[in-house]
């Protein structure tokens, strides 16, 4: 149970109305495989080297009711959309829905992984906007400052819109 339920309301309420239900929109059903995870959960999964981060990296991430360093409220959950996997699987086919997530959604942070593109999505009421993968090609896709961070990336996600 959150220890501060409000606050894991706001964030959970910030996350599903600005990134998942726009996405489940225009690409059909998600699956979520990680929300919110309490204090405790995360600190086992942590230990255990279960694929949690350590807590303090956690709040206003995966911990929704706590604020974070930068005293952000927040919320992450790691999805897979089932459309994009089933039709774009080559190496780097990830940053269609990346770029196609940049171009539309108010997102803090992206991280995406191999298997059928997983990917934490992040909300905070202050966004950061960096996008960085696990997938080849790892490493951060853009940030703010970067060259390819402002502006249409159209002709990146625009087989998606064809596609689906």
């Amino acid at each position: 149970m959150p220890s501060d339920r409000a606050l894991a309301i706001e964030a959970g309420t910030g996350l599903c109305q600005n990134l998942l239900e726009p996405l489940q929109r225009r690409f059909g059903r998600i699956a979520i495989r990680s929300a919110f995870r309490s204090v405790e959960v995360n600190e086992v999964g942590n230990i255990n080297k279960l694929g949690c981060a350590k807590n303090e990296s956690n709040y206003a991430r995966h911990i929704w009711d706590r604020r974070d360093a930068q005293d952000r409220v927040g919320a992450t959950a790691c999805v897979v959309l089932p459309a994009i996997w089933d039709r774009f699987q080559a190496e780097g086919d990830w940053q269609k829905l990346a770029w196609w997530i940049h171009d539309h959604l108010p997102y803090s942070e992206l991280e995406f992984y191999p298997k059928y593109w997983a990917c934490n999505v992040t909300w905070h009421d202050k966004p950061e906007r960096y996008i960085s993968s696990y997938a080849e090609p790892k490493g951060i896709l853009t940030k703010p400052g970067m060259p390819n961070h402002d502006g249409d990336h159209i002709s990146e996600w625009q087989a998606l819109e064809v596609a689906l």
